[in-house]
């Protein structure tokens, strides 16, 4: 039996973990979901802890040919990461990486106005910041927020994840305060396999969760 029936109950049982460590007492804190699949589990964190729901539009740049193998990832805010481990085996040119970069950027940008629209990006000066996904594998896409994130200054950074492989935790944890990860099995493969369901997230349900979470209350 899988660990997670799907994003929601993820969600549901992670906001649990982050009670139990006292993430609803944090004053000033921001929860961010890393679309599309992070917000499911990202709104249920943020309901839990009455805190305002954002997003934090990641990309992956995915090497040619091999779309699935990061060979980095780009973030709103001017994140940028490469994996120079598989740029340098692989030998990727830089022209190429530009190329991948150039087209990632305007999915960065189409995402990021169809989500926020007009609305300013939040202060996180002297924030908590949570960073929410529905999993991390090599985590590039997350370091790429966690850069991003670095620039504006939070009090803490802190990454919530379901499941995610120990050497990934591993090493997220060098870069923010606190990683809150559910499961680390040793034989990962990908995020999908430890879900029941794992559609993929649609950008009208991104949309539906953040009206949702940030609607007034009567």
């Amino acid at each position: 039996m899988k660990p997670f029936k799907d994003r929601n109950q993820a969600g549901e049982l992670l906001a649990e973990r982050l009670v139990e460590l006292g993430y609803d007492q944090e004053p000033h804190l921001l929860v961010f979901g890393l679309p599309r699949g992070g917000v499911p589990v990202a709104f249920q964190v943020a309901r839990r802890l009455r805190a305002p729901l954002d997003v934090w539009v990641v990309r992956k740049l995915g090497t040619p040919g091999h779309e699935e193998l990061a060979l980095g990832a780009i973030a709103s805010g001017g994140g940028r990461v490469l994996n120079q481990e598989i740029v340098d085996s692989l030998q990727i040119s830089a022209d190429t990486i530009r190329a991948v970069e150039q087209q990632q950027q305007a999915e960065l940008r189409r995402r990021e106005q169809l989500y926020r629209g007009n609305r300013p990006f939040p202060d996180l000066a002297g924030k908590t910041v949570l960073l929410v996904d529905d999993g991390l594998a090599t985590g590039a896409t997350m370091k790429a927020a966690i850069a991003a994130a670095r620039q504006k200054n939070p009090r803490r950074l802190v990454v919530a994840v379901p499941v995610a492989p120990p050497d990934t935790v591993a090493e997220i944890q060098t870069l923010v305060d606190e990683v809150v990860c559910l499961e680390t099995p040793p034989f990962f493969q990908a995020v999908g396999l430890w879900y029941e369901h794992f559609p993929q997230t649609s950008d009208e349900e991104v949309l539906a969760l953040l009206e949702a979470a940030n609607k007034p209350a009567i």
